[in-house]
């Protein structure tokens, strides 16, 4: 008999960390969103994952067929791809805490900046 196939789980909290992340980064060129796109997710994932992940840029313009699977329709574009589930962020990936909740790496409503209190 065989044993029913594993279900996957979605990676959350600490498991998600331990695996590598796979992200696309779908761009047209070289503008200035792509560029700070870009420079935006190193260096959010040099804080939060560590090394723990691979980037590959996607340049639409070179070849624009590379977008259909994914559906792109806006540049820039990030997608998750692992861990699942898939997630996509269109824009520079300026705002950083939207940025980690839509990866998952911050519950929502929870701000990585500390909030600033008058005496």
């Amino acid at each position: 008999m065989k044993s029913p196939p594993a279900k996957k789980k979605k990676a959350t909290g600490t498991d998600a960390l331990d695996e590598v992340w796979i992200l696309k980064l779908y761009v047209a060129g070289q503008t200035p969103n792509s560029i700070a796109a870009f420079a935006n997710l190193n260096r959010i994932c040099d804080q939060h994952l560590r090394g723990k992940y691979r980037i590959e840029i996607v340049d639409l313009l070179k070849s624009p067929e590379l977008g259909k699977g994914d559906r792109i329709f806006a540049t820039p574009t990030l997608v998750k791809k692992l861990p699942e589930p898939v997630k996509k962020i269109i824009g520079n990936l300026a705002d950083t805490d939207h940025v980690l909740v839509g990866l998952d790496l911050q519950p929502a409503g929870r701000s990585s900046k500390k909030s600033k209190r008058k005496p």
